[in-house]
């Protein structure tokens, strides 16, 4: 299949082209379809296989169309986890409208809500946002939703992890019409409150599956090096951006502090590197990203906050200087590495504190995790061993009865009185003597 076979709006074409896209991804040919047919869907695929694009393409094309149920109120609304997600959709939504007569506005948290309300007066028909803002303009009253006819959630299971379920039940509550299409986009369907709002927001979805969220990524060449503490892993990530020239770099750290430490002594040894936290304003970290996404910056230190929908095609190496405490987040950051056909490779650092994120992992990837060593740099620390269970009494059973018996465990050691040299449990109870009774004289 091609674009060009799907019936879309040829200015969608045309903006395609000038894109050079001519052959859409598998959840895009999937997806795009049933979009277009104006289905509920549910959609899940790895990170870089394009979903953006697969709900961004029927929603222009229905807004330029079908004619509007509210000239008032938003068309198409978007939601994202993050701000830097949603800066990512709306970067592209953008390049899809072109020169097109239509509006968009970016409604985030932590930027000025008045100049969000001036934006919202102006009508436009797209809105991409996070739950907790959108939700805002919702109570606020500076935003209606009446007339909503596309409602998509992108990376719905990592906002029900920041805890947006009671946002998201608002603007379904506030969009709440039989004429409305909802979209849900997910790296994973396994969860069980995603299976509660999946089963509340959409009507007999369409649901697509491609591929798996562990499945190996044949871009990405993946690395676990075993190491003992914080100054043996600085020494290995030196080490490892030495092994060659790669292009940009994202080390993702646990806390805020190890991305301005690890920053600092990255520059000091003369790399080029920036530090970006969710502590930062949205100013910014806008001007962060913007740095790092022209190639001003050579190195990106951050926590999790960029380890989802951020479309950087020059990054080839991912360090996890900590492991995430939750697997399908490793796999995110990982996939920051090897989009769009190209080469990547992710190293993992496991120190003693990793071990238990490290053991989720390999559960969750369901694939064989060699460690591999640096020369000179050998870890001490080769694991921990999980902990002793206590074993139950072995069943013996009776030959000739049939009689299944269970074989007596000896008790512990008696307490011994080492006053007498006697064992307390077989002394019998002595009791404290009671002081002796003096006669009384009675008054006469």
């Amino acid at each position: 299949m091609q674009f060009s076979d799907l019936p879309l709006h040829h200015a969608l074409h045309k903006a395609l082209d000038l894109k050079g896209l001519t052959t859409p991804t598998e959840i895009q040919q999937l997806a795009i379809p049933y979009a277009l047919l104006g289905r509920d869907l549910i959609a899940s695929s790895k990170t870089g296989s394009g979903k953006t694009l697969a709900f961004l393409l029927p929603a222009v094309h229905r807004v330029l169309t079908q004619a509007p149920l509210s000239r008032r109120d938003p068309r198409v609304l978007i939601l994202a986890p993050t701000r830097e997600l949603a800066k990512q959709v709306f970067l592209q939504l953008k390049g899809l409208l072109g020169k097109q007569s239509l509006r968009a506005a970016l409604v985030l948290g932590g930027e000025n809500f008045n100049d969000q309300v001036k934006a919202l007066k102006h009508y436009p028909q797209f809105i991409v946002g996070t739950a907790g803002r959108v939700a805002d303009h919702l109570v606020d009253k500076s935003l209606y939703l009446n007339g909503l006819e596309l409602l998509i959630l992108d990376e719905a299971d990592r906002m029900l992890d920041l805890g947006f379920a009671p946002q998201l039940k608002l603007i379904d509550k506030a969009a709440d019409h039989r004429k409305r299409q909802t979209m849900m986009f997910s790296a994973t369907l396994d969860n069980a409150e995603l299976h509660y709002l999946t089963k509340n927001l959409l009507k007999a979805p369409q649901r697509i599956t491609v591929g798996s969220a562990s499945e190996e990524h044949v871009d990405i060449e993946q690395r676990f090096i075993l190491a003992d503490n914080v100054t043996h892993k600085e020494a290995l990530l030196t080490k490892i951006m030495a092994e060659k020239n790669f292009r940009q770099i994202i080390i993702f750290t646990a806390t805020r502090a190890d991305t301005e430490r690890l920053s600092i002594l990255l520059n000091e040894q003369g790399m080029h590197s920036i530090a970006l936290s969710g502590k930062l304003t949205q100013g910014q970290r806008s001007n962060i990203m913007n740095e790092f996404s022209r190639g001003q910056q050579h190195i990106l230190v951050t926590t999790d906050v960029a380890s989802r929908g951020l479309d950087l095609l020059n990054v080839a190496l991912v360090i996890n200087f900590d492991l995430p405490k939750l697997a399908d987040e490793y796999v995110h950051r990982v996939g920051r590495t090897g989009r769009a056909g190209n080469k990547g490779m992710a190293v993992s650092l496991v120190g003693p504190k990793d071990w238990p994120s490290y053991l989720l992992i390999k559960d969750f990837l369901q694939q064989q995790i060699e460690f591999s060593a640096i020369p000179g740099l050998s870890a001490k620390f080769k694991g921990l061993r999980p902990p002793r269970q206590i074993q139950e009494a072995p069943v013996e059973q009776n030959a000739t009865t049939k009689q299944v018996t269970t074989t007596q465990v000896k008790p512990a050691p008696k307490r011994v009185n080492t006053m007498q040299g006697v064992e307390a449990g077989n002394l019998p109870p002595k009791r404290k003597p009671r002081a002796a009774i003096m006669p009384v004289d009675e008054e006469e």
